[in-house]
């Protein structure tokens, strides 16, 4: 039997319909969608990654699972975290954001790491109370997702920082950026225009980054990776 120890990465759900799946007769037909090199960097680490379906109860998965990886796409509902829709902000997925909450639920309950990545950091921020802004319009970088384009500076000390040094160079696809913190974390990381790049559980084995390292030439030796899958493996 395997001894790699099992990782749940979240997805997002769509119609058939929505990604041109052919024939039309099953345009209806709802399907879950991963990006896969989440997983494969989650492989690249030792681990083994598991992909989470958004039709079972999230809280069924925490006791299954040795850690929990929190990925990136749509933006979370403003009435999350007490705010109206503003125009500029992206579709989004509420029966998503109500599972992943789940997820964090169990995971709190189970003890189990959790790596957020992109969205991933926002719904551990939305989480524990905190806000974000819905639009740094001039803080992404859409059209370069495997181009490092800005520095993150690390607090000494933190999780972050014993990962990747005093900074690292990392990539931006993200228009949302934490605003309010949320309750028991701590800032680990910000950019150069000040946006929070990273953030750490003060109670937990839990750390949020708002690049995307999975996009990065560097995945496959990437220390967030390993970190989750050396946690999981505890």
């Amino acid at each position: 039997m395997s001894s790699r120890p099992l990782i749940g990465i979240s997805g997002r759900s769509r119609t058939a319909g929505e990604v041109n799946i052919q024939p039309d007769a099953l345009r209806d037909c709802d399907i879950d969608l991963y990006f896969c090199d989440y997983g494969r960097g989650v492989l690249a680490a030792g681990g083994l990654p598991v992909y989470l379906p958004t039709v079972a109860d999230p809280a069924d998965y925490a006791e299954r699972l040795d850690g929990l990886l929190l990925s990136g796409g749509a933006d979370i509902a403003p009435a999350r975290y007490g705010q109206e829709i503003r125009a500029e902000l992206y579709t989004p997925e509420p029966a998503r954001d109500a599972f992943e909450m789940g997820l964090l639920d169990g995971a709190a309950r189970a003890g189990v790491p959790v790596l957020g990545i992109c969205r991933g950091i926002q719904v551990l921020n939305v989480h524990g109370g905190g806000t974000l802004h819905q639009h740094v319009a001039a803080h992404a970088s859409f059209d370069l997702p495997s181009t490092l384009v800005h520095r993150v500076e690390l607090v000494e000390g933190s999780l972050a920082a014993s990962l990747y040094g005093a900074e690292v160079q990392v990539n931006s696809l993200h228009h949302q950026t934490i605003d309010r913190l949320g309750d028991g974390y701590d800032i680990t990381g910000r950019s150069d225009d000040g946006a929070v790049e990273a953030i750490e559980s003060q109670r937990r084995p839990w750390i949020g980054v708002q690049w995307h390292p999975e996009m990065l030439d560097s995945r496959d030796t990437d220390p967030a990776f390993a970190w989750l899958v050396e946690a999981a493996s505890t």
